[in-house]
C-alpha cells in the first residue's frame, strides 16, 4: 500500500483526505491518504522520508522549500510548493487556479488585485500573469510595489476588474470574517474570486453578489490542483499550463 497525506495547520477545512480516499476506493488503488496537522514545519521531516507523496497547505507552502532536494520549474518560478514527490517540490495550485478562473474572464479583464502575499498568493499571481493580466498585491503590511487596504480608493477599485482573495478570511469556522476592502466600489464589471471553498459563499463573495459582480469560489481550483498532484505522484506528468 502507498501512503499519501497533507501537512498544514489547521487542517479542519481540508477536503484532501476524503477526496483522495474516495478516489482510491473508486479506482481500486491500493493507497491511503491522511491528514497531518502540525504546528512546526520541522515535524514534516520524517514524513518526507516515509510518504509516497505529500500535499502542503497553509502556512507552510513557502517554508517547506528549504527542506526539499529541489523544485520543478513551475514551483521555482512561483516560489511556493503545494505538492511533493520524492522530496521534489511542485506547484499545481497555479494550474488549478488558471483552469478555474479562465472560464469567467472577459476580454475587458486586464488588471487584478490579489489580496494576501502567502503561498496561495504566489500561485495566483503566477497564474494571472500567465493569463495576461497585470497584478497588484494588497497586504496588511505592504512593501514596495504593494498597496495597503487603506490605499484601495474608488479609482483603484474601478481600475482593477478582477479581485482575488488568497487569505484565509471567511474560511470555516471563522465564516463571519471577510477581506477589509471598500465593497461599495464593486459593480457588475468586477470578478471576485475567493480561494476559500468552505463555505461555498464567503462574506467576500456575498458582498460581490449583492452588487452584481461575477463570483467564483476555490472549489474548481482545489479539484484541479488535486488531479494534477495525482498525475505527479503516479508519474503521468506535471508542469504548468501554457
Amino acid at each position: 500500500m502507498k501512503h499519501f497525506g497533507i501537512i498544514g495547520f489547521p487542517l479542519v477545512q481540508s477536503f484532501s483526505a476524503r477526496y483522495f480516499n474516495e478516489k482510491f476506493a473508486r479506482e481500486g488503488i491500493d493507497a491511503e491518504y491522511s491528514l497531518y496537522p502540525m504546528e512546526r514545519i520541522e515535524e514534516a521531516l520524517p514524513l518526507l522520508e516515509r510518504l509516497d507523496g505529500m500535499n502542503v497547505t497553509m502556512p507552510y507552502k513557502q517554508e517547506i522549500v528549504g527542506m526539499l532536494d529541489g523544485l520543478d520549474k513551475t514551483a521555482e518560478q512561483v516560489g511556493a510548493v503545494n505538492v511533493i514527490c520524492r522530496k521534489i517540490g511542485y506547484n499545481t495550485d497555479c494550474l488549478g487556479f488558471m483552469r478555474s478562473i479562465r472560464e469567467a474572464l472577459l476580454p475587458t479583464d486586464k488588471r487584478a488585485l490579489v489580496l494576501g502575499t502567502g503561498g496561495a498568493s504566489k500561485a495566483v499571481q503566477y497564474g494571472l500573469r500567465m493569463l495576461g493580466l497585470d497584478v497588484t498585491l494588497v497586504s496588511r503590511t505592504p512593501k514596495d510595489g504593494m498597496l495597503g487596504y487603506e490605499d484601495l480608493t474608488e479609482e483603484v477599485m474601478r481600475r482593477n476588474q478582477v479581485i482575488v482573495n488568497t487569505t484565509p478570511l471567511g474560511m470555516y469556522p471563522d465564516i463571519t470574517t471577510k477581506a477589509p476592502i471598500p465593497y461599495d466600489f464593486i459593480g457588475s464589471g468586477h470578478l471576485l474570486f475567493d480561494c476559500v471553498y468552505n463555505p461555498e459563499v464567503t462574506g467576500f463573495l456575498a458582498e460581490g453578489k449583492r452588487r452584481g459582480a461575477r463570483t467564483m469560489n476555490g472549489i474548481g481550483m482545489l479539484y484541479g490542483q488535486a488531479e494534477e498532484a495525482w498525475k505527479i505522484w503516479s508519474g503521468v506528468g506535471s508542469g504548468a499550463e501554457k
